[in-house]
């Protein structure tokens, strides 16, 4: 079985098959406000679900990318030490000076004693338009390859040839999509992230038993929440409405 409790943004505690993986830390309270470079920022609305130290012991954190405070916040960093295994972006381990890094499709195996060992895939993701790579930097996506299935989380992304190769090559059981619709006044109408409508036709094509909605609520540079996500989905067939399920809050959710 696997557990998911959302945590807050896109922070989740994933547990299955015995492993505790937390998924992009985010403890911060709310009320400042964060640079994202070129002159881009946003302000925290909302604080974490449950705390750190809420947490009990963590087997790996899967940090989709570092250098945004809305994905790695200064609470999360500061936890990133005491936990054993950490998998991120190339650039990001670089950054950090510690954890895996992986390349879209490159591979790493969480092991430990008395515990089935666990494959961890990166996934593409492209955080904006086309060409905004410079911008925005590397982000990733993870497949976690469980006893029930493939978990994928989307990271930080809009649909575009990576998430196609998602869908190619993937079979998968529980998708945790980050959503949100980001968009800044400097930048228009640009998005870097899925909106409600983008994650109703990608799981429309992807297929998942489950999708979990992460990433939507709690910074201002959200501007798609729970109420445009369910908008589109009155619009979609039966089969992929029954497919989304909202987690409460700091609530461990078998899914």
């Amino acid at each position: 079985m696997t557990t998911v409790t959302h945590i807050g943004g896109p922070t989740t505690l994933i547990e299955v098959d015995g492993w505790r993986l937390l998924t992009d830390p985010t403890f911060d309270p709310p009320g400042a406000r964060y640079g994202f470079g070129w002159g881009i920022s946003s302000v925290k609305l909302a604080g974490p679900a449950r705390s750190p130290a809420d947490l009990g012991p963590l087997d790996a954190v899967l940090l989709t990318h570092d250098h945004h405070g809305d994905n790695l916040d200064i609470a999360g960093r500061a936890m990133l030490p005491s936990v054993p295994r950490l998998v991120t972006t190339v650039a990001g381990a670089r950054r950090l000076g510690t954890g895996t890094g992986l390349a879209p499709w490159a591979e790493t195996v969480l092991e430990a004693p008395g515990k089935p060992p666990l494959r961890i895939t990166a996934t593409p993701a492209r955080h904006g338009p086309a060409l905004s790579r410079p911008v925005v930097g590397e982000v990733t996506g993870f497949a976690v390859g469980t006893s029930t299935g493939t978990l994928w989380i989307s990271g930080d992304t809009v649909p575009f040839a990576g998430t196609d190769q998602v869908v190619d090559r993937l079979s998968v059981d529980v998708a945790v999509l980050h959503l949100g619709g980001v968009r800044f006044p400097l930048t228009g109408p640009l998005r870097y992230t899925m909106t409600g409508a983008e994650a109703v036709a990608l799981c429309a094509a992807l297929k998942p038993r489950v999708a979990i909605p992460v990433h939507y609520e709690g910074w201002s540079h959200f501007h798609d929440g729970r109420g445009e996500v369910e908008a589109a989905l009155s619009n979609a067939p039966a089969e992929v409405r029954d497919r989304f399920r909202w987690l409460a809050p700091g609530a461990p959710t078998p899914v």
